[in-house]
């Protein structure tokens, strides 16, 4: 099987306004669910929410700058990577993330040289 990264963008605990302690809790429920029933179908979730500060650098000098400053709506909220027959499969996965509750969308990724090589038939 290949791997693959999922990158969420905004939704889940990014939400405006803040969800309530209790709604919260539900909702980490619901992701919790997801990433168990993908690990028992063998698909290896392992991954991390970020905060939603910290440092960039930049360019050949690495001129820091507080960040990530970007549009809320693009703004990386975590990442999982799994593993995968396919990059359908993948997406299919994807399908069951709850970020998407909240508006929030997940960008499936082959990791370079994590993807096996298409099937070619020779006659």
């Amino acid at each position: 099987m290949a791997k693959y990264v999922f990158v969420f963008r905004y939704g889940g605990i990014a939400v405006e306004p803040p969800l309530s302690p209790s709604d919260m809790e539900a909702h980490m429920k619901k992701w919790y669910a997801w990433r168990d029933q993908m690990a028992r179908a063998g698909h290896e979730p392992a991954g991390q929410a970020l905060e939603n500060h910290g440092k960039t650098l930049r360019g050949r000098a690495q001129a820091i700058t507080d960040g990530p400053f970007t549009e809320s709506k693009d703004l990386v909220t975590g990442t999982m990577m799994i593993t995968a027959g396919s990059l359908e499969e993948a997406v299919s996965l994807a399908r069951g993330c709850p970020i998407f509750e909240f508006d929030g969308s997940v960008e499936v990724r082959p990791v370079l040289g994590g993807e096996p090589p298409a099937r070619t038939e020779t006659r």
